[in-house]
């Protein structure tokens, strides 16, 4: 039966020839080292399949293309939204579990998603394969660190009967086709195993995935296969017979989908098969005059059947209508209660009635979770509550069926929603909240600067929304934004209106990180004058210009200036805030910046480490400004010589910035050049390379290829390989940087 033969040991007994076959079964299929790479599978982490049928024929070609090959193994498959693909991924691993030694499920809706689920299987082996060496000292905070150390313990080389399963691909790119400017889009080859062996299955609905043999999943052909799926979802398992019910399996032709949100909705309501037939040809009808622009038949028939499903959700809860309706306008991932929160106060008692509180939110959304449109987020958040998305398609259809005809007031809502609840720097784990954020921000983004979004009245939501970009290192984003933001606050409120200077000053801040020195001055130079005159000299926003025109003469070289600056900056924060104040902090450890500029290194120990205290004493030990001045002790050390501290700090920023603002935000990338620098002081010519490529990759992206970063770390890259004797490398190099 398992092509497994054993000799047979007289009077060995029952349960002992069994184990033998056991084992014997799994060194057959799992190789001769299976019990050193064995995980078990984790139920929790795998969605549920209970409706799924059929399917035989696909299963069939799935295990011969996926087991007892001699190399790497990968099934793409690829179909409609809601014809299966999950759930018969899932079906195989069930029905084959006991051929591999590891089973693992990896979400790859994006890029944070898949990552989280590297973090998951990392525990899953760590759990059950505790002493597995790739996994030793691995930094669980890192998410590529975990990345890492999963696709290294994949490819031990007799590791090779696991199964790796990467679910809705769809956020496809291809980096060999020029011109893609989805930034979103996701290069899944990066989170591959490189080793050649091991088994792959990718569900997506792109048919352009080639990343292995593509098996297309198409409708269900026999009647019967529908039938059963009606059956199972509605608990009615007596309509196998029922002329109405073969009637409506026919009409919804063999969509999973489709098939199981009908049965949910019968499960739910008294409605017969008959019924439902009538009130789904009814809503045919009007789908069909009211949205031509549905061209497949497939997308009318989804769309189509939850349209019934609304009508019920309508007569159980109408503020789930109203949700349902308004989350067109944010990303169909992670919208919490709080993020709401901010419609309490806008003109629509049924916005007032769903925030209130939280139970009368958690009562609109649940009902939306029992007709299957709506799912919790599986994800613990260390900020707000959790979280709830939706599927693609479901979202889809909010956007072209429920929103057919654009709603500006709706658009608006959802913008001021987001908006307000973008935090300052100052606000406990900002970052995190700020990340929950960015897929929702992204999309308004796009509503105001296609013109489809009239932001007269809203200036301040699109100043927060710039901040926020900022913060995040979109600067192109936070650009526009505050742009927009500034050209409404002039002509509503006027020029010298304290909002006017507040934008004002925040384009210098950009300017500035952007390289564009000179328009950062006219900004600094416009909103000192202004604040000046409407609050006077000493007040504390007067101050925070101050200051910054002092970090802009800095960068300008100009540093008696820049001294100036920061003297004023100072000695006006220390009476208006105190000398604890992180406000006062700031000036304290950017004067440190600019002793150190000047060859002065105790004046400017001696700054950093004033703000390195108060900083960790205010804000704690892992907030991005204790950060900034560990970065600058880092650099400060390594002026003086003093190498192994300079190491340890920049060791400690890097590992903050990458936690707090991911690996790719131009602060991490800072400290990774400085890493860079101090390897090659070191002689780590091989370490100090591989840092300056990770920051010039990561600046050409984030800031361009002519920014003054990135042509910094261009420099630094020449004069490595000069001293690695890559000649005609360091002369590119330097060609480039002139």
């Amino acid at each position: 039966m398992f092509d497994v033969s054993m000799p047979i040991i007289y009077g060995e007994g029952k349960e002992k020839a069994l184990k033998r076959l056991r084992e014997e079964i799994d060194r057959s299929y799992k190789g001769v080292d299976f019990n050193r790479f064995s995980v078990g599978l984790n139920l929790s982490t795998i969605p549920e399949a209970a409706h799924f049928v059929a399917r035989e024929k696909e299963l069939a070609e799935m295990h011969q293309l996926l087991h007892g090959q001699s190399t790497r193994s990968t099934v793409v498959l690829h179909g409609l939204g809601g014809m299966g693909k999950t759930q018969l991924a899932i079906a195989y691993a069930q029905r084959h579990k006991e051929k591999y030694t590891a089973i693992f499920w990896v979400n790859t809706s994006d890029e944070d998603s898949l990552k989280l689920s590297f973090l998951d299987i990392v525990r899953q082996i760590a759990r059950d394969q505790p002493e597995a060496t790739a996994l030793a000292s691995i930094d669980m905070k890192n998410l590529d660190d975990v990345v890492s150390a999963v696709k290294t313990w994949l490819n031990v080389s007799k590791n090779t009967h696991w199964l790796l399963i990467y679910d809705n691909y769809d956020n496809y790119d291809n980096p060999r086709l020029p011109g893609n400017k989805d930034k979103s889009a996701l290069d899944l080859r990066r989170f591959l195993p490189e080793s050649d062996y091991g088994s792959i299955i990718i569900t997506t609905r792109s048919s352009k995935v080639a990343l292995g043999r593509r098996m297309q999943l198409k409708k269900l052909v026999d009647i019967k296969n529908g039938l059963e799926i009606l059956a199972n979802a509605s608990g009615r398992h007596e309509i196998a017979d029922d002329p109405a019910a073969i009637e409506l399996a026919k009409e919804l032709d063999g969509l999973p989908l489709a098939l199981t949100t009908a049965g949910v909705y019968l499960e739910q309501v008294t409605t017969t098969c008959s019924e439902y037939l009538q009130l789904y040809k009814a809503s045919w009808l009007e789908l069909q005059t009211n949205s031509p622009q549905l061209a497949s038949y497939e997308d009318r028939t989804l769309h189509t059947t939850w349209k019934l499903s609304l009508d019920q959700i309508e007569r159980q809860n109408t503020l789930s209508v109203k949700l349902l309706t308004l989350w067109a306008y944010f990303d169909r991932q992670d919208v919490w209660f709080e993020l709401l929160q901010h419609g309490a106060s806008a003109n629509y008692d049924w916005m007032r009635s769903l925030t209130k509180d939280r139970l009368s939110y958690d009562t609109a959304i649940r009902v939306l979770c029992n007709y299957g449109l709506v799912d919790a987020d599986s994800s613990l958040y260390e900020v707000g509550s959790g979280g709830y998305s939706m599927h693609s398609c479901v979202h889809s259809w909010t956007v072209s069926v429920l929103n057919k005809d654009w709603d500006q007031s709706l658009a608006r809502l959802a913008l001021t929603c987001a908006a307000s609840k973008v935090p300052d720097n100052n606000t406990d784990k900002w970052w995190l909240l700020q990340q929950r954020l960015v897929s929702h921000t992204m999309k308004h983004q796009y509503f105001v600067v296609d013109g489809k979004l009239d932001t007269v009245g809203i200036e301040w939501a699109l100043h927060n929304m710039g901040n926020l970009f900022k913060d995040q290192g979109k600067l192109a984003e936070a650009e526009a934004m505050y742009t927009r933001a500034l050209q409404g606050t002039e002509e509503a409120l006027g020029p010298k209106h304290t909002s006017t200077l507040d934008t004002v000053n925040n384009l210098g801040l950009l300017y500035a990180d952007q390289g564009k020195l000179a328009e950062a001055e006219a900004m600094y130079t416009r909103a000192l004058r202004g604040r000046e005159e409407a609050l006077g000299p000493k007040h504390t926003s007067t101050l925070m210009t101050v200051n910054n025109l002092g970090n802009l003469y800095a960068d300008q070289g100009k540093l008696a200036k820049a001294e100036a600056m920061y003297t004023r900056a100072l000695q006006g924060k220390e009476e208006a805030l105190g000398p604890k104040h992180t406000s006062t902090l700031d000036t304290v450890n950017n004067l440190g910046l600019l002793y150190a500029d000047q060859g002065k290194l105790a004046e400017a120990e001696a700054m950093y480490t004033r703000a390195l205290q108060g900083y960790e004493e205010a804000l704690g030990p892992k907030h991005t400004s204790t950060l900034m001045t560990v970065n600058n002790l880092g650099n400060l050390y390594a002026d003086q010589g003093k190498l192994a501290k300079a190491e340890a700090m920049y060791t400690r920023a890097l590992q903050g910035y990458e936690e707090a603002l991911g690996p790719k935000h131009t602060s991490t990338l800072m400290t990774v050049n400085n890493l860079g620098s101090l390897y090659a002081d070191q002689g780590k010519l091989a370490e100090a390379e591989a840092m300056y490529t990770r920051a010039l990759q990561g600046r050409e992206e984030a800031l361009g290829p002519k920014h003054t970063l990135t042509l910094n770390t261009v420099n630094n890259l020449a004069g490595l390989y000069k001293d690695q004797g890559k000649l005609a490398k360091a002369e590119a190099m330097y060609t480039r940087a002139l």
